[in-house]
């Protein structure tokens, strides 16, 4: 980028779309609401962003969008679901008056703060995790009495409509029932692995 004469009007962005599980939970793969699936790198370089800053706070890829829009001078949106994080990139520990909200298939969603995780499942099942003192999310708070007012602070964040898959991926999930692996819907013959 230096040698095209280009670096002073160029921004650069890395980011994942998922982690990835190796074994913890008892979980392989990117299919959780957890941390350890939703987070992710998200790096900014370029023009008036200053080098080696580091938020705590939590922020979506729904952002890349508003961002880039505001670091380029264009004229912003009504309407976008996600925010820009110039004040994040300019000073790392401005406060940010959003959770990052993660979904994952219908009715399953995360809510985070820099505090706290909350997941309500759509069987209407719920975890709480208090990420300060718990990060690597063991110990679900959810059924605590004392967490009432927590739940349902985070609960205000949750999506307002449910909806659907986006068409083609309502079976795109991998599964196995204990002896045969299903990938869309349909089981995965043995015999093709070894081919």
């Amino acid at each position: 980028l230096e040698a095209s004469g280009k670096a002073d009007n160029t921004i650069v962005v890395l980011w994942s779309d998922h982690g990835w599980h190796l074994g913890e939970k008892l979980i392989t793969g990117k299919n959780t609401l957890w941390d350890r699936s939703t987070r992710v790198p998200l790096i900014f370089a370029g023009p008036g962003i200053p080098a080696g800053g580091r938020s705590p706070q939590p922020a979506e890829l729904l952002d890349l969008y508003p961002t880039l829009v505001e670091l380029c001078g264009l004229p912003q949106r009504d309407g976008l679901e996600g925010h820009s994080l110039v004040p994040q990139l300019n000073h790392p520990n401005a406060p940010r008056e959003w959770p990052a909200i993660t979904s994952h298939n219908q009715g399953n969603h995360s809510v985070r703060t820099t505090e706290w995780r909350y997941i309500r499942y759509a069987d209407g099942s719920e975890e709480l995790y208090n990420l300060q003192n718990d990060p690597h999310e063991w110990t679900n708070l959810a059924a605590a009495p004392n967490m009432e007012s927590t739940k349902a602070e985070l609960r205000k964040w949750l999506p307002k409509i449910d909806r659907p898959m986006a068409p083609g991926s309502a079976h795109r999930v991998l599964s196995w029932d204990g002896s045969t692996a299903v990938w869309e819907g349909e089981p995965i013959d043995p015999a093709a692995l070894q081919r």
